[in-house]
Order: C-alpha cells, then sequence, then structure tokens
C-alpha cells in the first residue's frame, strides 16, 4: 500500500527478536508483507550523487542479500542499533566515521544525545504471603509518578515503581523492589560503532547521572525511598530491606558519601533509550531527521522509532513510541 520497501527485518543483531502478536499476526498473511527472522542488517544501500537511499544490504544464514526499495527505506532498529546502522553506511559523525575508514556521506550528529531514565532500588526479602503465585504477576505491580519539588523540575519528574522480581538462587525466598527512577533526566550519552563490522555492538555510554540536576533528583528520591522503607507496611511483609544489590540494611545511616558511591555503583537505566536520531529543524546542528522523519543529508530514508525523540518523555516509552508509528504510518499511507 504504501509503496515502502515490504520487509520486516530484525535489524538489531544476531538474538532472536519475538514479534508482538497483537500488532503483526493480523498483517502477517498480506502480500505485501515478507517477515525474515534471523537477520543482521549490515548497512543502507545508496545510489546516484543525492544520497538515495536504495535499501539495504542483509546478513542471513552467513550471506550477504540486498534488498531494494520501490520508494522509502524505513530504518526502525531503536535508539541503539538504528544510529550504528545509518553511521555503517555513512551518516554520522564525520571525525568517527573518517577513524573507522567509512566514506561520510552525511555529517551528522547520529548517535549523540542518548537520553534514559536513570533508577535505583531498594530490595525487599519477601515473607510468604508476599510472594508473586504466577509468572504474570513478577513484574510491576505499582507506579507512582510524582513531582520532586526542586528547583527547576517539571510536574511528574519522578516515579516510584514497584514489583516482585524473582526467586533468590540461594534461598526460599522471592525479591522484591522498590525503585526510584528521574522521568525528567537530562544526562546525555553516546551510541558509536567502533567497527564496520555489523557483527560487533556499538558502544553505548550512557553517561548517566552526569547532569547534577539528575543527580540531586536521584537522591532526594532515595530518601523518599528510605522513609518508605521505614514503613509498618513494608515490615509486616518482609524479612529484611537493603539498599539494592548492596547487602546494607536500610537501617544503617549512610554518610552522604556513602550513599552516592552506592547511587553511582547501583544506577542503572529503565530501557527508555531515546534521542540518538533526534528530530529537530533542517537548520539544527543538532537534527537527525526533520519533523517528517526523513533523515538530513540523505533522500527516500526515514528513521520511524523511539530514537527520533528530542526531549525526555516523563513516562515509559512505549507508548510515545506507538504513537510515532502510527502518525507515520498515516502519512505514509496517504502519500
Amino acid at each position: 500500500g504504501t509503496g515502502v520497501s515490504p520487509y520486516a527485518i530484525n535489524s538489531r543483531d544476531n538474538r532472536r527478536v519475538s514479534t508482538n502478536d497483537g500488532y503483526l499476526e493480523p498483517a502477517r498473511e498480506r502480500a505485501n508483507l515478507t517477515i525474515i527472522g534471523e537477520a543482521l542488517v549490515e548497512g543502507l544501500v545508496f545510489e546516484g550523487n543525492r544520497n538515495r537511499a536504495s535499501g539495504v544490504t542483509v546478513r542471513i544464514d552467513g550471506q550477504q542479500q540486498t534488498f531494494r526499495a520501490e520508494k522509502e527505506t524505513i530504518l526502525a532498529a531503536g535508539a541503539i542499533h538504528s544510529p550504528a546502522i545509518l553511521q555503517r553506511s555513512g551518516i554520522g559523525p564525520g571525525a568517527l566515521l573518517q577513524d573507522l575508514g567509512i566514506p561520510v556521506l552525511a555529517d551528522r550528529p547520529v548517535g549523540r544525545h542518548l537520553l534514559d531514565h536513570p533508577i535505583v532500588a531498594i530490595n525487599l526479602r519477601l515473607k510468604p504471603t508476599a510472594r508473586a503465585t504466577t509468572l504474570t504477576h513478577r513484574h510491576t505491580n505499582c507506579c507512582i509518578r510524582y513531582h520532586s519539588g526542586l528547583e527547576g523540575s517539571q510536574q511528574n519528574d519522578m516515579i516510584m515503581i514497584a514489583g516482585n522480581l524473582r526467586a533468590h538462587e540461594h534461598g526460599d525466598y522471592d525479591l522484591g523492589r522498590i525503585g526510584v527512577a528521574v522521568y525528567d533526566s537530562h544526562s546525555e550519552g553516546v551510541v558509536a560503532i567502533t567497527s564496520p563490522d555489523a557483527g560487533i555492538d556499538p558502544d553505548v555510554e550512557e553517561r548517566m547521572l552526569s547532569d547534577e540536576r539528575d543527580f540531586a533528583r536521584l537522591r532526594d528520591g532515595v530518601s523518599r525511598l528510605r522513609a518508605l522503607g521505614h514503613h509498618s507496611a513494608l515490615a509486616d511483609i518482609s524479612h529484611d530491606i537493603t539498599y539494592g544489590y548492596s547487602g546494607v540494611s536500610i537501617a544503617e545511616e549512610l554518610s552522604d558519601e556513602a550513599m552516592d558511591r552506592w547511587i553511582m555503583a547501583e544506577c542503572a537505566d529503565a530501557q527508555h533509550a531515546i534521542g540518538t536520531c533526534r528530530m529537530g529543524p533542517t537548520d539544527d546542528p543538532r537534527s537527525v531527521v526533520d519533523t517528517d522523519c526523513r533523515v538530513i543529508g540523505a533522500e527516500d530514508l526515514r528513521v520511524i522509532d523511539a530514537s527520533i525523540m528530542p526531549e525526555n518523555v516523563r513516562a515509559n516509552t512505549h507508548l510515545t513510541t506507538v504513537m510515532i508509528a502510527e502518525l507515520m504510518a498515516d502519512r505514509l499511507r496517504s502519500n
């Protein structure tokens, strides 16, 4: 229907990518769709002096194949592998590509501006009555968004996430967690390939908490977590509560320095990576795609995934990504 290449290809790595039955299954039998699993996208194919994207090269069962697009090529490999594919194809920071011997087609800040939501947690060694009883109850049970009230913060800049996670490897108990995350984060990281070889994953340097605004709010969030951990309701359902995986009881008052060291040691991302193919005006040097998701410096090439988000969303990224996909599907269908 849209005139785009009718292939859905696993473009992330050699691991199997499960499909989302709710979205893919109704379209699986369509004549204009071919699904290829266990495939690794090596790069984009360009032709002419206008950097026109005419398709992709893909490694399947160790053999390289080329798939041509009738009209446009759409890249939707996520905030880590979309920039990696662009960089391998010659669209990215000029100095990086030159160092790797990759001809520069367009010098754009691909892979920069990586954003995620930093999170730390307290761990609860749960009593039998508080343990998860089915696999469907073993992740997030409850989330509460709140405003930190710190200077420069926005509404719902923070979230607390509670959940029953897993059985401990060396004991008869389940591990529960209550995490606190900065959802209006500012620390920017980088995704950069280290080789033209698609089989080598890119370096991902998140640089979480490098912006002091994020660190300040996470410190404040941990103080709230600790207060929550002293509540009698949590004592009733747990044998003990610790600062994450440190083994240190939250009953112990940590110094500011010790608290900062623990936060730095255990801070993780919420798997909400965005921003590495940032959307913006074509004359903005920070932009990778324009407001129609078209890659600046190329033709007939779009990126449509979470990597285009120019700023962090104060929420989980899934619904925003679905909205991007559905909006662009409507625009492409109308072309």
